[in-house]
């Protein structure tokens, strides 16, 4: 059985629609109360569970979800806007000396939403009651590592510019006449911990590389 890894993250404000608790929320009663008797259908039985989501912010990183233990595809929970697709993940939760509590990642999938997205590096979560947490407050999340990875972009980036700096400011303009797949097949080869970055965040740090180190 794999090791579950252990992240810390900082309690958010949310959009206050998942609970009802936003004064112009189109759903009084709260997204979840709204969408838990369909999971419970599917066989997903979040009773235990506060009719709200925890967020919980991971500052200059991202997370990468795969292998869902729940994924319930274009479910149609509301006449307002289309079906969505949400999946979940097992986690637990500690909060200071308490014991660690099961939850879940709750995801609504973006590219099925119309409204109400979330930064990166914020996950939504379903849990117990924890009635001590308190908005910024340190909540610490278990994971496992072969579904769930924290992603620290912005450290990464920062190292892959460092990387880069001597290479571009030895080959200038033409260090960057190679296109974007042939960029990243080098960095598969010299420095792998590029692999986990998306494209957008590698292109990003080629152009600040390009503008800190290039004469033009």
């Amino acid at each position: 059985m794999t090791e579950w890894i252990w992240h810390r993250g900082t309690v958010a404000q949310g959009h206050g629609v998942a609970s009802g608790s936003a004064r112009e929320s189109p759903y009084p009663a709260g997204t979840i109360a709204l969408q838990s008797p369909l999971f419970l259908q599917r066989g997903l039985d979040l009773s235990d569970c506060f009719a709200g989501t925890i967020n919980l912010d991971f500052p200059g990183c991202r997370w990468a979800l795969s292998q869902p233990e729940w994924c319930f595809e274009q479910l149609d929970w509301t006449p307002l806007h289309p079906p969505e697709t949400f999946s979940f993940w097992r986690v637990l939760l500690r909060h200071g000396e308490e014991q660690p509590r099961q939850g879940w990642i709750y995801y609504p999938h973006p590219e099925t939403k119309v409204r109400h997205f979330q930064r990166d590096g914020r996950l939504e979560l379903l849990a117990p009651p924890l009635p001590e947490l308190k908005l910024g407050a340190a909540l610490e999340l278990a994971v496992d590592p072969l579904r769930c990875q924290l992603v620290p972009v912005a450290r990464l980036r920062a190292r892959l510019l460092e990387f880069l700096k001597f290479r571009v400011l030895a080959a200038q303009e033409t260090f960057f006449l190679e296109e974007l797949p042939r960029l990243r097949a080098w960095l598969e080869e010299s420095w792998p911990e590029a692999s986990v970055l998306s494209d957008a965040e590698v292109q990003l740090t080629l152009d600040r590389a390009r503008q800190l180190y290039t004469e033009s």
